[in-house]
């Protein structure tokens, strides 16, 4: 397992990128604008640190983020099989929230309701039963 990235929610990307960027000393990574999904991913790290990653998420018709409860989005990690993670944690107990259907991505929630997304590593795997049926389950 690998720590990828902790996402963060932001209402002005030109205030969050100075915080964290001029202020902070992080520097940008990467940034995927989706026009399709209406949202922007901006990847900061720390010099001579990319592995331990921020996402800065804007979505571009505003997000209502109140007192910061909604600002912390997940903890992400990437995985090598993502099926035998998500079974581990389900012989846990744990609830798979949003199911690894296609064979990328799943999220699970931590006892105190932190969001978990697991990452299959490299390429996505093929869909499997019986995870490519699965509903979700409440929010992840």
């Amino acid at each position: 397992m690998k720590y990828l990235h902790t996402m963060v929610r932001v209402n002005d990307v030109d205030a969050s990128l100075k915080f964290y960027c001029d202020a902070l000393g992080l520097e940008l990574v990467r940034r995927h604008d989706i026009e399709a999904g209406r949202f922007s991913l901006i990847f900061l790290a720390a010099p001579g640190d990319p592995d331990a990653q921020v996402e800065l998420t804007y979505n571009w018709d505003g997000d209502d983020l109140g007192t910061g409860h909604r600002n912390f989005g997940h903890l992400a990690y990437a995985v090598d099989n993502i099926y035998e993670a998500c079974q581990r944690l389900r012989d846990h107990g744990v609830v798979i929230n949003r199911p690894p259907r296609d064979g990328r991505m799943a999220f699970v929630r931590s006892p105190d309701n932190i969001s978990i997304e697991l990452l299959q590593a490299g390429e996505a795997l093929a869909p499997q039963a019986p995870w490519d049926a699965m509903e979700n389950i409440g929010e992840w």
